[in-house]
């Protein structure tokens, strides 16, 4: 065993023990990186080309959904928030319009910490009503306020599907 160990050591020499080959090789590195031609993508806007496409689960940023008569298909019931693990749902409910006699409630308040969520997809199997999904083209942002991150109706109503998909991909989800 002794043997093994001795094999394994290596006294360094004075010239080593400085690391001044280290430092020249890094240089080298550093140095060959100088000349090459610099890209810049401007990544929400163009997605570059050379990112593989992704994957065909990919989930996506959360919507809500609107029925025919283009309100929200949501009833308040609780179960998405009941079923997330990372609690990052907040629904408040409220009676809905007279006029409404297909249902009782609707979401009064209905947000979505981004920074909570887990992307595990509970939430959209959890729905009765088929109104919330996770299917849009919209991505995170990467740097902002923290209040960037908390979608509330509005912004969740306004995120579109991919159009880009075909029907039986959308079928699927």
């Amino acid at each position: 065993m002794e043997q093994n160990e001795k094999k394994l050591t290596h006294n360094m020499t004075w010239w080593e023990r400085m690391y001044v080959p280290e430092v020249f090789k890094g240089m080298a590195a550093t140095l060959r990186h100088i000349p090459r031609k610099k890209k810049t993508v401007l990544y929400p806007e163009a997605r570059p080309e050379h990112l593989r496409p992704e994957p065909e689960r990919y989930r996506g940023l959360h919507r809500l959904t609107k029925d025919p008569q283009g309100r929200v298909k949501c009833v308040a019931c609780f179960m998405c928030s009941t079923a997330c693990p990372a609690d990052c749902i907040t629904i408040v409910a409220q009676a809905t319009p007279e006029e409404w006699t297909d249902r009782e409630k609707m979401p009064a308040v209905f947000e979505i910490n981004e920074l909570r969520c887990i992307f595990c997809g509970y939430c959209v199997e959890a729905c009765p009503e088929d109104a919330i999904r996770m299917d849009t083209n919209i991505t995170v942002p990467v740097f902002g306020r923290r209040e960037d991150f908390i979608f509330d109706k509005e912004q969740l109503l306004s995120h579109e599907p991919r159009m880009d998909l075909d029907a039986d991909y959308m079928s699927r989800r």
